[in-house]
């Protein structure tokens, strides 16, 4: 995937009049939290302002997040038509989201359909998966297929069904695979940088204004794990 720009460590992958992609780097977080921490969004808008020499405030909506550890593609809109285009395509499930993961143990099956059902613990921040149906538990669903076996790791490609809090992480913790660095869902230890191996790898969608279908790539990060993954 050719990177439109790199910039104070935001790489564009994507940009028109309407929305902006970028790479999302361990530790970003998308949108402004209790830590006061600057998010991703406000980096997105100075870059934008300083490039076009806009005056005023610029608008950027946000359409999804990614968790604070992950890395991987992000998208914005740049207008509020696009925004609202974009959150009726998200909600709708009209959206395509295939992510990869550095799993500790290798799965039941090579590939397979995984549904759980969650349960999120606010006090935490953390979501249990369930084979069955309890109590306030939302059904979370995903298809993983392995596409590298590594000395140590094994590499998975996922697409989600459905969008819920900590899905992948919980679902893979569930079948004994927890995800690299991932220490609330099973893995014994930390990664240097407080991140996890898990990655927004690519985005199909259908664009909100000029309505053809969109496939972004995301370049994963720069680390032996990754490295190898890629490596033909």
């Amino acid at each position: 995937m050719k990177i439109v720009s790199t910039k104070d460590n935001l790489q564009v992958l994507y940009e028109d009049n309407h929305i902006i992609i970028v790479n999302k780097r361990v530790g970003d977080i998308v949108q402004g939290d209790q830590t006061g921490d600057k998010p991703l969004s406000e980096v997105v808008k100075e870059y934008i302002k300083e490039k076009y020499e806009k005056p005023g405030e610029v608008f950027l909506g946000v359409v999804h997040r990614l968790d604070r550890p992950t890395t991987g593609l992000v998208i914005f809109a740049k207008t509020s038509k696009a925004l609202s285009r974009l959150n009726e395509s998200f909600k709708n499930r009209e959206t395509q989201k295939t992510y990869w993961a550095a799993v500790k143990n290798m799965p039941p099956k090579n590939e397979d359909t995984l549904t759980h059902y969650l349960v999120r613990n606010p006090k935490n921040n953390q979501s249990k998966a369930f084979d069955n149906e309890v109590k306030e538990s939302k059904k979370a669903s995903l298809t993983y297929k392995i596409i590298k076996k590594l000395d140590r790791f094994v590499i998975l490609e996922i697409d989600l069904h459905t969008g819920r809090h900590h899905q992948i992480r919980a679902q893979l913790c569930k079948i004994n695979c927890p995800i690299k660095g991932d220490l609330k869902y099973g893995f014994d230890r930390s990664n240097a940088d407080g991140g996890i191996h898990l990655h927004a790898r690519k985005l199909t969608f259908i664009h909100p204004v000029k309505k053809e279908e969109l496939t972004i790539v995301a370049p994963t990060p720069n680390d032996p794990i990754w490295n190898a993954a890629t490596k033909n």
